[in-house]
């Protein structure tokens, strides 16, 4: 199963593929802070295994969301706003509400398909 390109047409340009235009393309503080834990994280995995191909991976995710970061920051803000109230429903011990949709409906919606 793999995902299938999506067209993408951001209001700016597309940040490099590179570390130092990724962090810059993010505009979300937790984004920020999530992209510098995870690189203290893959460049110890690295050090240790001596495969790049980790750091890859970690450079192609965050450059998909630097570039969500740059078609739509106030949805990144959203989605951790969002966040944080179910993290404090979950902690209060309270239902967390579901969705109308399910993620399959959702993708569909959006065209992306499986």
């Amino acid at each position: 199963m793999s995902a299938q390109p999506q067209e993408f047409t951001p209001e700016g340009p597309l940040p490099e593929k590179n570390l130092r235009a990724i962090r810059r393309a993010l505009v979300v503080p937790q984004d920020r802070d999530g992209f510098d834990a995870g690189l203290d994280v893959v460049l110890a995995e690295v050090r240790a295994s001596l495969d790049l191909g980790r750091l890859s991976e970690f450079i192609h995710t965050w450059w998909l969301i630097a570039c969500d970061s740059i078609k739509d920051p106030q949805g990144r803000r959203d989605l951790y706003e969002r966040s944080a109230r179910v993290q404090e429903m979950a902690d209060a011990g309270k239902p967390i509400p579901r969705g109308d949709k399910s993620w399959r409906q959702l993708l569909m919606e959006r065209g992306v398909e499986r």
